[in-house]
């Protein structure tokens, strides 16, 4: 399994370079600058952002990426998941996404949500796995974007 590891500013090209990667494969939006990517702390780690971002190593190369970003106080949305072609089918995504949930759980997050190209099936089946519900389809510029949401106050109940 990888080691899940906070991101640091030393990994910013190898983010950006899975972020590129990314663009080519046609899994992020053409209006997409990634900015956060080079602004990591203030993207992510400051107070205001409330999230964390992560990367996952596999024999000394970084493997993928997760980010989580608050967008109110009870919800959250997970951005930039992405993992080398190589790395693949290895439980790498799940690994990072158990990691993001968790995060999310472990601060109070009671609502999480992302997006996804209708074109990524075997993303929109991890998040499915992983309880997401669709929630909505939309189309720009000739694009399908999936968005999908999990409530984890429902977690709570059960305890």
């Amino acid at each position: 399994m990888p080691e899940i590891r906070l991101a640091t500013d030393a990994d910013i090209p190898a983010l950006r370079d899975l972020f590129e990667a990314g663009v080519y494969e046609g899994q992020v939006q053409i209006n997409d600058t990634g900015a956060d990517i080079e602004q990591l702390h203030e993207a992510y780690f400051s107070a205001a952002a409330a999230g964390s971002f992560w990367v996952a190593e596999q024999n000394g190369d970084i493997a993928g990426m997760i980010g989580v970003q608050r967008l109110d106080d009870s919800v959250a949305e997970v951005r930039r998941l992405r993992v080398r072609p190589q790395f693949r089918r290895q439980g790498i995504a799940s690994a990072l996404m158990e990691h993001a949930i968790r995060f999310c759980r472990d601060h109070d997050y009671l609502k999480v949500v992302l997006d996804v190209r209708v074109e990524r099936q075997p993303a929109i089946q991890l998040f499915e796995k992983f309880g997401f519900y669709l929630s909505q389809v939309r189309e720009q510029d000739g694009r399908r974007t999936l968005d999908f949401f999990v409530d984890l106050y429902s977690d709570l109940r059960s305890e």
